[in-house]
């Protein structure tokens, strides 16, 4: 029974549609949330429109026609000249993942000896995300060598390394990634902003296929970089500065024994965010020739079958080109201005040749003739060095050569390299010593007395036209006086007669 006095609550029914309709609207919220989150975006369909992007390469008036390739950008270069063979959509700016780290590896390559020691701080180790990012399972205040900090960046793309490099070299991440720009601008980048050392996803963190490619044709420079590079697991043992073993394996599945193992692979690196999508570097080298290949946003395992596809084309359509063994235009022989029985101006072999390390590159279907070159006199490599010859095919700039003072015949340039690793050891010993002639001075020189001994002629010739009219002058001079004279002595004698 209910106390008399006591007032009883309405039960709030005026408010109860509107409490309703808030959770109706969060259910729906949520509900649609997981639906989203259930339904993934259509990857095969991403990967279908891509392949619709134009390749560039293909436009080429009589350029070998690219293989259809379904990442968002590719492009397969030569290594020595620098020559574009494909082009997709190589320069738009696409997030790198973790081929990020060939440019670290690059710049702790430059910057360090290989016996260095490497600490990790806290904040390099606690910077990643151990559960997702690949990590070498070091922990604080170890130390391994720049060498082992190498495998472990590029054999086992572990984060926190990229950290500890950088802190190491630059003091911080955050002014190594100024150095990367600055190394990246070095190398002719132009579409690339680098935020950090691993390529952990950063909306500022970008490049393209282009700029990565010009990263590559350093890195691959260097035999150390692809034989890293190239390693599919490395182990790291057991020291004073290190705890434990510390094992890293690659998921690069271009290497020997994996499932699209490329015969002529000479380096590669894989990235993967799920922003990136999937990211490859890769090198080969066949014939003497040397192609670097990058694509990016790509779906596994398209990414290796891209890559395939592009070193088969490449090799495939075009050839390498010694210009030393096909010029005549830039060749000057000595006879051209010589004739001397006695070979004093080495008429034997040319005053004036090609580089012979420079190459060009051109498609199969076409010849040395067929390259157009021109010359220019500016960044020239060398003491030798006269000038450069760069090729175009088509109006592609397939590469180029310099022209330089011929050595003497039988020379070698000192400091080479034998094949035992010594300094000059391939130079072949002689009982006398041979004196060798800088042919610009001895031209110079020639010239030079060929201008004074212009000026002593003139010299002469006026100081003797100057001494002949005096005489003349004299003579003159003499002759009216005797002319004279007669006159008045016929003068006289006539006179005298008369009287």
């Amino acid at each position: 029974m209910k106390h008399p006095n006591k007032k009883t609550r309405p039960f709030p029914f005026r408010k109860a549609p509107a409490a309703l309709l808030l959770c109706v609207s969060l259910f729906l919220c949520m509900a649609s949330g997981l639906q989203a989150q259930a339904a993934p975006v259509d990857l095969n369909e991403e990967a279908k429109m891509r392949r619709e992007i134009p390749i560039e390469s293909n436009e080429r008036e009589n350029w070998p026609a690219g293989p259809t390739v379904s990442a968002q950008s590719a492009i397969l270069m030569e290594a020595e000249t620098g020559t574009i063979l494909y082009e997709k959509n190589i320069h738009e700016r696409l997030y790198p993942a973790s081929i990020t780290k060939i440019l670290t590896g690059l710049i702790a390559m430059e910057q360090c000896s290989l016996d260095e020691k490497v600490s990790f701080s806290q904040k390099a180790v606690d910077s990643i995300d151990w559960r997702t990012d690949a990590n070498l399972n070091i922990k604080p205040g170890e130390q391994i060598t720049v060498e082992q900090a190498l495998y472990g960046l590029l054999t086992g793309s572990a984060n926190e390394v990229a950290n500890a490099l950088g802190e190491h070299i630059s003091g911080s991440t955050e002014e190594f990634a100024k150095l990367m720009n600055q190394r990246a601008r070095e190398l002719g980048c132009v579409d690339s902003h680098f935020v950090t050392t691993n390529g952990i996803h950063d909306e500022e963190h970008y490049t393209s296929a282009h700029d990565m490619a010009l990263i590559a044709q350093a890195f691959f420079s260097n035999d150390l970089l692809c034989k890293i590079s190239s390693t599919p697991s490395y182990t790291i043992p057991p020291s004073p500065t290190v705890s434990r073993e510390l094992y890293v394996k690659s998921k690069n599945q271009l290497f020997a024994g994996r499932d699209y193992a490329y015969e002529y692979l000479v380096g590669s690196k894989t990235g993967y965010t799920s922003q990136a999508r999937q990211t490859l570097v890769s090198c080969a080298q066949k014939d003497g020739m040397k192609l670097i290949c990058v694509v990016m946003k790509e779906e596994a395992p398209s990414q290796y079958k891209d890559t395939i596809d592009l070193f088969n084309y490449g090799f495939s359509n075009f050839h390498m080109v010694n210009v030393a063994e096909e010029d005549t235009q830039y060749t000057v022989d000595s006879n051209s201005f010589f004739d001397s029985d006695s070979d004093a101006f080495g008429s034997s072999s040319p005053i004036l040749s090609i580089d012979p390390a420079g190459v060009i590159v051109l498609p199969n279907t076409a010849g040395y003739g067929d390259a157009d070159s021109s010359l220019s006199y500016e960044e020239l490599e060398g003491e030798n060095t006269l000038a450069r010859i760069s090729y175009t095919y088509n109006g592609i700039p397939v590469g180029s050569a310099y022209v330089q003072l011929a050595p003497p015949s039988g020379s070698q340039v000192s400091g080479q390299t034998g094949h035992d690793g010594d300094s000059n050891s391939e130079i072949p010993a002689s009982s006398s010593p041979s004196i060798y002639v800088n042919v610009i001075h001895v031209l110079g020189g020639l010239a030079g007395l060929a201008l004074i001994l212009a000026f002593l002629i003139w010299l002469v010739t006026l100081l003797r036209n100057y001494s002949f009219s005096s005489e003349r002058k004299k003579r003159f001079r003499w002759r009216k006086r005797r002319e004279s004279s007669r006159i008045d002595l016929e003068r006289y004698i006539r006179k005298d007669h008369d009287l």
